[in-house]
C-alpha cells in the first residue's frame, strides 16, 4: 500500500466535501452537519490507514507522489511525509471531526449559513493537511498563504466581540510574514538551481550572506505564524474572537504550521544560518516563555487566557528546536503534537462553559463546578494537562525539551523551567476562579435547565482525554514515529548529541 496516494486523497478529499457541503440545502442544517461529520471522519480513516502503512525504520521521506503544474518553473504536485508530518497529519485528522462536533450549534447560535460554516472546516482540513504534506516549496508557499483564507472567514463572519477587527489583524500579520517568505522562495529559485522540489535543494549549496538572508526570510514568515515573541499580538485577539472549535484548530494546528516550517525548512536548507541564528531563536523563545505567561495571569477572558499559554508553550518548541540535540527536538516535535491535544480539548471545553454562561468573561463564572460538575471536571483536567502534570502527555514532551536543552546550555533551561512555575499559577487561578470558589448566583439558570456535559460533548472530550493519559504513560509509538526524522534533520545541521545520548533518554521518556 505504499504506493497508494494517501498524501494527495487527504488533501483533496476534504475540499471536495467542502464543496459538497456548501452547496447543501440551508434550511436542512442537521443533514449538513451530518455530512460534514461523516466526511470528516472518512478522512479520519484514510490517515489511520496511512499511519499504519508508514514504516518508521523506512526511508525518510514516504508516501511521495509528484504531478506536473508549472513545467516552466520546475513547480511539481509534490507530496511526501516523513514521522513529523505524519503525527501533525494524525493530529489534523483527528482534531476536525471532533471539531466539528463541538461546533454542531455554533453556526445556528450565529445567525448565519450552517452549510458555509462547516464547509469552510473542511476546506481549513484541506489546506491545512496540503501545507503538512507538500515536499515542494513553491506548493507549501501556495498553501501556506491559502490556509489563511478559510480561518480569515471563520472569525470575521462566525467569531464574538471584536471579530472583523481580529479577522483582519490576523490575516495582514500571517500576510506580511507570508511576503517575506515570497521572497525568500524566488531567492531560492533563482539561486538553487531553479528547482523548488525540497530534496534536490538541501543538497543545494549558497554562500554564507545569500543562506543567512533566504534563512530570514523563511524565519520571519514562521515566527509570525507560530508565533515567536514580539510577532505574537496577533493571536490573543485571533483566538479570543474566533469560534471555540475555530480557536482550537487555528492554536491546536494551525500555529504548528510555523515550528513545522522552521524544522521542515530553514533547517535543512539552510544549516550554517540555522546555527548562526540560534541564539536568536532561542532568546525569543524563552522571552516568549516568561512574557506570555505573565500576561495570562492577568487575563479575566478565558479564550484570551488560553492564546496566550500557547504563545508560552511555543516558546518551549522554540528552544527545543534550537537546542540541536535528540531529545530537545524530538521532545519539540512531540510537543507540537501533544500542545495539540491538550490545548484542542481545552479550548473545546472552554466553548461549552462560554455557551452555557454566555459569556467568557472569569469574573461571570466562580463555582461553575457545583453546577455543572462533570463538565468542571472535564475542565480541570484540561488545565492539568496544560500545565504538563505528570502523567499527561505534554509532561513527557517538556521533560525532553528541557533535558536535551540543559545539556548544552543550562541557563536557557533553568529559565525555561521558571515558566513551569508560572505556568502552575496561571491555570490554577483560572481554575480557581472558574470551577471553584463561591458559586456565582447567575449560574443557578445553567443547573436548572439541567446543561451538564452532554452525550454528544462526552464523544468530543473523550478521545482526547484516553489519548492525553495513553501517551502520557506510554508516548513509545509516536517517540518511535518521531525520531527517524527528527535524528534526519540534525543531522541536515550537522549537529551532533553531547552526552547523555539521545537514545537513552528517550527510552527512558518511552517507558
Amino acid at each position: 500500500m505504499s504506493n497508494f496516494p494517501y498524501l494527495s486523497l487527504l488533501t483533496v478529499a476534504p475540499a471536495i466535501g467542502g464543496v459538497v457541503v456548501a452547496l447543501l440545502p440551508k434550511d436542512k442544517p442537521e443533514l449538513v452537519k451530518r455530512i460534514a461529520l461523516g466526511w470528516s471522519v472518512a478522512v479520519l480513516a484514510v490517515a489511520v490507514a496511512m499511519w499504519a502503512g508508514f514504516s518508521a525504520g523506512g526511508p525518510r521521506m514516504q508516501f511521495r507522489e509528484s504531478y506536473p503544474w508549472i513545467p516552466a518553473w520546475d513547480v511539481r504536485f509534490t507530496f511526501a511525509a516523513d514521522g513529523i508530518a505524519l503525527v501533525m497529519l494524525a493530529l489534523i485528522a483527528l482534531l476536525v471531526p471532533l471539531v466539528i462536533l463541538a461546533s454542531w450549534h455554533d453556526a445556528e447560535n450565529s445567525r448565519r449559513s450552517v452549510p458555509v460554516y462547516f464547509a469552510l472546516m473542511l476546506f481549513l482540513e484541506s489546506t491545512m493537511i496540503g501545507v503538512f504534506a507538500a515536499a515542494d516549496v513553491f506548493l507549501f508557499y501556495v498553501f501556506f498563504e491559502v490556509m489563511l483564507v478559510p480561518m480569515y472567514f471563520l472569525i470575521g463572519s462566525y467569531g464574538g466581540q471584536q471579530r472583523q477587527y481580529a479577522a483582519v489583524k490576523f490575516f495582514l500579520y500571517s500576510l506580511v510574514g507570508g511576503l517575506f517568505m515570497l521572497a525568500a522562495v524566488v531567492g531560492l529559485w533563482v539561486l538553487g538551481g531553479h528547482t523548488f522540489d525540497w530534496q534536490t535543494l538541501i543538497k543545494a549549496d549558497f554562500s554564507t550572506g545569500t543562506e543567512r538572508w533566504l534563512f530570514l526570510g523563511f524565519f520571519l514568515a514562521f515566527a509570525i505564524k507560530a508565533p515567536f515573541f514580539p510577532f505574537h499580538t496577533w493571536l490573543p485577539d485571533a483566538g479570543g474572537a474566533a469560534p471555540a472549535g475555530a480557536a482550537a484548530l487555528l492554536v491546536g494546528v494551525m500555529d504548528k504550521v510555523g515550528t513545522f516550517g522552521i524544522l521542515r525548512y530553514c533547517l535543512p536548507l539552510f544549516p550554517n544560518a540555522s546555527k548562526y541564528f540560534a541564539p536568536l531563536g532561542m532568546a525569543l523563545a524563552l522571552v516568549g516563555i516568561v512574557y506570555a505567561a505573565l500576561l495570562a495571569i492577568g487575563q479575566n477572558d478565558l479564550k484570551r487566557l488560553v492564546s496566550y499559554t500557547s504563545i508560552a508553550h511555543f516558546g518551549f518548541i522554540g528552544i527545543g528546536i534550537f537546542a540541536f540535540t535528540t531529545q530537545a527536538a524530538t521532545g519539540a516535535v512531540l510537543y507540537m503534537f501533544n500542545h495539540g491535544l491538550a490545548t484542542g480539548l481545552l479550548f473545546l471545553v472552554v466553548g461549552m462553559l462560554v455557551a452555557r454562561r454566555g459569556s467568557a468573561l472569569i469574573g461571570d463564572f466562580g463555582g461553575a463546578g457545583k453546577y455543572v460538575p462533570a463538565l468542571a471536571g472535564v475542565f480541570f483536567f484540561a488545565g492539568m494537562a496544560s500545565l504538563a502534570l505528570p502523567g499527561t502527555s505534554p509532561f513527557v514532551s517538556e521533560f525532553l525539551v528541557l533535558v536535551g536543552t540543559f545539556t548544552v546550555n543550562k541557563t536557557v533551561a533553568v529559565v525555561a523551567t521558571f515558566g513551569i512555575i508560572l505556568a502552575a499559577g496561571y491555570v490554577l487561578w483560572m481554575i480557581q476562579r472558574t470551577i471553584q470558589g463561591t458559586p456565582n448566583p447567575a449560574l443557578e439558570r445553567v443547573e436548572a435547565a439541567k446543561r451538564d456535559i452532554s452525550l454528544r460533548e462526552a464523544v468530543v472530550v473523550t478521545p482526547l482525554i484516553a489519548l492525553i493519559l495513553v501517551l502520557g504513560f506510554y508516548p513509545k509509538p509516536v517517540l518511535d514515529v518521531i525520531n527517524p526524522a527528527v535524528k534526519a534533520t540534525l543531522s541536515d545541521v550537522g549537529a551532533s548529541d553531547p552526552a547523555p545520548t539521545a537514545g537513552a533518554i528517550t527510552k527512558e521518556a518511552g517507558k
